[in-house]
């Protein structure tokens, strides 16, 4: 036999309830997903399995967002458990052994806490259009994205280093747009933020060489090889040759 809500809750209580007031979503969590949402949805009008959320103290769902949305729409009974002390880390590692998140889901998550860079964040992406891991390497003024980068990215301690050099740098890597149009790759967008580091390399020389040689951009495998063919591309009628692989 389930307790009900206004019954004295232990960790090991599974409650039963139809009050869904009494529930919130956690600050930070992913956006319902709408196509789960109604795949749940039809599952669970055919056939209403004994399922149960995870909440904190705060009555905040830990662990089933979807089914409780779906519950409190179809009117059925609502099992919860208690887990006092869970909050958005405890979210993540449930959701990481189930639906994974992606960069999306986190980089919404703390945007809906508020969280200022990732506000940054998610306007810098949808003004230029590049991916996350291009947006993540421009705004953290970093050549390449990985290891540390990416777990402070998921982790919440994702910092803005410089917005004004970013929105420099998109800016001129759109301008490649009319000559290539995988500017916006990821290997690509590495292998020139690499390149802007280099002292050799000068952005408006390679414009010039691309208008003389308007096809000469092809689609590469990875950073280095792009960079092998921007060399090449770069050095076209050029006496003194630039090395700007090393």
């Amino acid at each position: 036999m389930f307790k009900s809500a206004t019954e004295p809750m232990t960790f090991s209580q599974v409650h039963t309830t139809t009050d869904y007031f009494l529930f919130k979503s956690i600050d930070g969590n992913r956006n319902i997903n709408k196509l789960h949402l109604s795949r749940l949805k039809d599952s669970m009008q055919k056939n209403y399995l004994f399922t149960i959320i995870l909440v904190n103290e705060n009555y905040e769902i830990i662990d089933g967002q979807h089914r409780f949305t779906v519950i409190e729409e179809l009117g059925l009974p609502l099992n919860y458990i208690i887990v006092k002390g869970y909050g958005l880390k405890e979210v993540h590692i449930l959701n990481a052994t189930s639906k994974k998140w992606d960069s999306q889901d986190y980089m919404e998550g703390y945007c809906n806490m508020g969280l200022k860079d990732y506000l940054i964040y998610r306007d810098f992406k949808n003004k230029y259009g590049f991916g996350h891991n291009e947006c993540q390497a421009l705004l953290s003024d970093h050549k390449n994205v990985g290891g540390s980068k990416v777990k402070s990215f998921y982790d919440g301690t994702f910092k803005v280093v410089n917005l004004k050099e970013a929105e420099r740098k998109a800016q001129l890597i759109i301008t490649i747009k009319p000559y290539y149009e995988g500017y916006n790759r990821k290997t690509f967008v590495l292998s020139l933020l690499r390149l802007f580091n280099h002292p050799n390399f000068e952005f408006t020389e390679l414009i010039a060489k691309l208008k003389v040689q308007p096809t000469a951009l092809q689609n590469c495998s990875d950073v280095d090889d792009y960079i092998v063919l921007i060399e090449e591309i770069y050095n076209y009628k050029r006496r003194d040759k630039v090395n700007l692989r090393f």
